[in-house]
């Protein structure tokens, strides 16, 4: 029997599956004692073949000898970054930080310099794993020059050389609980600068079973891992979802569609997810390949609307289904998502409805009541998944969740009657980019570190391949005039590519609010006007 018409913007799925008290070791232990031979780990290599493997038998005895050694070095509860692409020991770490009681801080492998030292010192990281260069990044002399300044950094270590780390790895391992913190993932947090968000055990087991459940995962379906590790897209919704049906999780060193494509061929991976940028490079991979891909049923896009002609092209040309999904970090991610059967208008104008476990409702962001169904106000969540809180920043959580533990998300949106939302807007001024957060405010500060530049502002503006791209707005200081290649050279010195602007404008005085704001907003439309006229 259906369920009555909303009348309100306010739709729950509490009911609907139970939410487990369970930790990630105690998960995986759970699969290599009912599955102990079956595959849990397979290193995808950028060839499109497969490379190592890992039985949970063998994933198991791995990750607890090395939390043997992590619980003989660091006191229960300290944090241990990973600094490194979709490598295998990545996720043999993920479990062993969890299994020792431990907390994994993740970072970005594109990060330069400034990027990484905020991460660990913000996080006071005790340790710091890594790779010693990744795409041209010299992130082990990036980590030597930073690791001087940090005071709570007691080493680093080759992540690809762990079973060097001295320690006594016969040290017994903690007792860990479902509540206890197991990441911190920066986010943009409420003022632009990236803040740390701690979540448990239970967040993020719990939302990406439900996730794997909605997509109909089968027990040892092939799950291709092509979204970063860094990313709870990656590190909790592939590899946690994954290990709860028992399916082989398949990381994918760095995004290549070609060798996805393959890969997805060779290992018959049933499911992946990915960035609408990355669902039209596997297109277009396949056009060009035409590779045997009768077993992939589902694709979970997530990161940024789906456009029609994306999502028709999945089904005919990769032969598999979208599911939508939409959240943010400090839900775990997921907030909502879409289902196998939706309706194709669905899929390529929602997010979905509620994820399960999950209430999320439309409010008016200034009365802070739930708003009629079709109209528009901030979308808000509460359930298991919100986040334990900002780590270290009491303030900035309070203004977050608020006191009936409603997750606010800085996000505009509609709610019909079934209960399927749209994005409209966002509260937020951040810049979704590919499907990675960017945050004006930490763009800004380094554009007015560059001498000729007196004031800067930063705003995202539409692109057909990224969602949106980085858009740059500079008064120059008296005398001088903007320099977008010197500028551009100033930010990739100091900045991650991606968050460095691709567009430049002069400006000589700016669409002021009142209050002598910035109107952000104005900066935008101007910019999307000259590009039309262009």
């Amino acid at each position: 029997m259906d369920a009555a018409p909303l009348e309100l913007a306010l739709c729950s799925t509490f009911k609907d599956e139970p939410v487990l008290d369970c930790t990630i070791g105690g998960l995986l232990r759970d699969a290599a004692r009912d599955y102990p031979g079956h595959d849990a780990l397979i290193e995808g290599q950028m060839d499109g073949t497969a490379g190592r493997r890992w039985t949970f038998a063998q994933l198991l005895a791995e990750a607890e000898t090395l939390a043997g050694a992590l619980a003989a070095r660091y006191a229960r509860g300290e944090r241990i970054a990973v600094w490194a692409p979709n490598v295998p020991e990545w996720v043999v770490l993920e479990y062993a930080v969890a299994l020792a009681g431990l907390t994994l801080v993740t970072v970005n492998p594109a990060f330069q310099a400034r990027e990484l030292e905020y991460v660990l010192r913000h996080s006071r990281a005790s340790g710091l794993f890594l790779v010693k260069e990744f795409r041209g990044n010299p992130m082990a002399d990036i980590a030597a020059k930073v690791a001087g300044d940090l005071p709570d950094l007691r080493e680093i270590v080759d992540l690809q050389d762990m079973a060097s780390m001295p320690g006594d790895k016969t040290v017994p391992l903690p007792q860990v609980g479902t509540h206890d913190a197991a990441q911190i993932q920066f986010t943009s947090g409420t003022t632009g600068f990236p803040k740390g968000v701690l979540l448990s055990h239970r967040n993020l087991a719990n939302n990406a079973r439900l996730f794997v459940t909605t997509a109909q995962v089968a027990q040892d379906e092939p799950f291709l891992g092509l979204t970063p590790l860094f990313h709870t897209m990656g590190c909790s919704m592939a590899v946690l979802g994954a290990l709860q049906v028992h399916a082989p999780y398949i990381p994918l060193l760095a995004f290549d569609p070609a060798a996805a494509v393959k890969l997805i061929a060779e290992e018959k991976v049933g499911c992946t997810i990915c960035v609408p940028v990355m669902a039209q490079a596997l297109i277009e991979a396949q056009k060009a390949l035409g590779c045997d891909l009768s077993t992939l049923r589902v694709i979970g896009v997530g990161g940024a609307m789906v456009a029609p002609e994306l999502a028709r092209a999945v089904q005919d040309v990769l032969g598999a289904r979208v599911l939508v999904a939409y959240g943010q970090t400090e839900s775990s991610p997921l907030i909502t998502s879409g289902r196998p059967d939706d309706r194709f208008e669905d899929i390529s104008t929602t997010v979905g409805r509620p994820c399960l476990g999950c209430e999320v409702g439309i409010f008016d962001p200034i009365t802070n009541q739930v708003v009629p169904v079709h109209v528009v106000g901030e979308v808000r969540s509460r359930s298991y998944a919100t986040m334990l809180g900002y780590d270290n920043d009491p303030e900035a959580t309070a203004e977050t969740i608020d006191k009936n533990g409603w997750l606010l998300t800085g996000d505009l949106g509609t709610m019909d009657e079934r209960g399927y939302v749209k994005i409209t807007g966002r509260v937020k001024e951040m810049i979704i980019r590919g499907g990675e957060n960017l945050f004006p405010a930490e763009i800004e500060n380094v554009l007015m570190e560059h001498s000729d530049v007196a004031e800067a502002a930063i705003v995202g503006v539409p692109d057909a391949k990224w969602g949106e791209a980085v858009a740059a707005f500079i008064r120059p200081v008296a005398g001088a005039q903007m320099d977008a290649k010197s500028l551009t050279a100033h930010c990739r010195a100091q900045l991650s590519g991606p968050k460095c602007p691709a567009h430049w404008t002069q400006v000589e005085s700016w669409p002021l609010t009142g209050s002598g704001k910035i109107q952000k907003f104005a900066l935008r439309d101007q910019w999307v006007k000259g590009a039309a006229a262009n």
